[in-house]
């Protein structure tokens, strides 16, 4: 009797651990309002989903969504990208929608596609005005997943001769945002032909993004 109750519950936990592996997980671009094309890189998070799943043996699912700052249905994706040039606006309730998101367990990966740094440090002010952007270190886990950036963060495109930032809004001892500033990650998630980046700088956009992606999923 006791052997076949054990016998049941190693193929339910079997049977579990299956269905956790498989789990599909979709990720979100985030559509905000000022200006800025927030639409821009429409290639890069299908490509690095892509990516995660053939090198992390993740299971994203390639077809990524849109998602206002103010939509509800924010809080159905553990991950969400935000990129483009130039303005950035966040209204009362979207500041409110996107802390709860962030407070919630929910990750904001911001990449400065060149020309936001200075829309983004406000409009996030509105959403966290307890905190400032602060700098990881190279030491810092994300930098030290399955690829290792001795360096900090990689630099794709050149803009202003400066050198690329990884910054952070951390709360409660969680990182919630992680702001690539200088770097153009996802510039080098694109497909290749569109900016005609080397094999060797894509790659390693690509693998910093894997790290990004496999911190959220194991930290968070």
């Amino acid at each position: 009797m006791m052997k076949k109750f054990y016998l049941i519950l190693i193929f339910f936990l079997s049977v579990s651990s299956i269905s956790l592996n498989e789990k599909k997980y979709q990720f979100a671009v985030l559509k905000y309002q000022g200006g800025g094309d927030w639409y821009s890189n429409p290639s890069s998070l299908k490509n690095l989903a892509i990516f995660c799943n053939e090198k992390l043996n993740m299971n994203i699912n390639p077809n990524y969504a849109t998602v206002d700052v103010g939509s509800l249905e924010i809080f159905n994706y553990p991950f969400i990208f935000m990129t483009g040039h130039g303005n950035v606006y966040f209204n009362n309730f979207e500041s409110e929608n996107l802390r709860n998101y962030l407070m919630s367990g929910g990750f904001l990966h911001i990449d400065d596609n060149y020309g936001m740094d200075q829309y983004i440090r406000k409009e996030m002010k509105k959403v966290f005005p307890e905190l400032d952007f602060i700098e990881l270190p190279r030491s810092h886990k994300i930098y030290n997943m399955k690829y290792k950036f001795e360096n900090g963060l990689p630099k794709v495109h050149e803009h202003d001769n400066k050198r690329p930032q990884g910054m952070a809004l951390i709360k409660n001892g969680r990182l919630v945002c992680f702001y690539s500033y200088e770097s153009d990650l996802g510039d080098g998630w694109e497909d290749q032909e569109i900016h005609q980046n080397s094999k060797n700088k894509r790659e390693e956009a690509l693998k910093m993004g894997a790290n990004i992606i496999d911190y959220v999923m194991t930290n968070n």
